[in-house]
């Protein structure tokens, strides 16, 4: 699982919006009810974490948003171009984003995969990553669509 070399991971960038959000809908992680337009808006400000785009010869090719509430890590689109998966580069991601958390002093990372989405489970089990005997519940304080 070798990276080629021209692989760039760097901060989201304004410019590269609409690649990201293609990106985002390749790999079918967006949803109708949310607005990938403005879960990127609302990374941006977030001062805290990172929000990172991969990129081969300039084409948008990965991401991972990664952010820290004092208490818990969370991960949010890591993605990597169907095209693109099983060369590393998604592992690459995590790391960054691990390492990003790490520095804030982030003691733990939770992450949350779809339901039916085992070959994501997959790969974050060989990441290391644990199921925990939770429910995640959640409400939409303000609608997208």
């Amino acid at each position: 699982m070798s990276q080629p070399p021209s692989v760039e991971i760097t901060s989201f960038a304004e410019p590269d919006r609409g690649a990201l959000i293609g990106l985002w809908q390749a790999c079918g992680l967006t949803r109708p009810w949310n607005d990938p337009s403005k879960d990127i808006d609302r990374k941006l400000s977030d001062p805290i974490g990172v929000f990172l785009v991969a990129k081969l010869d300039g084409e948008v090719i990965g991401s991972v948003m990664a952010g820290y509430d004092g208490h818990r890590g969370s991960i949010n689109y890591l993605a990597v171009h169907p095209r693109r998966q099983r060369m590393g580069l998604g592992r690459r991601l995590m790391h960054e984003a691990e390492s990003a958390l790490l520095k804030l002093g982030c003691p733990k990372i939770n992450l949350m995969v779809r339901r039916g989405n085992a070959e994501a489970a997959e790969f974050y089990e060989k990441l290391c990553y644990l199921g925990n005997d939770v429910v995640v519940l959640g409400k939409r304080l303000i609608p997208d669509a």
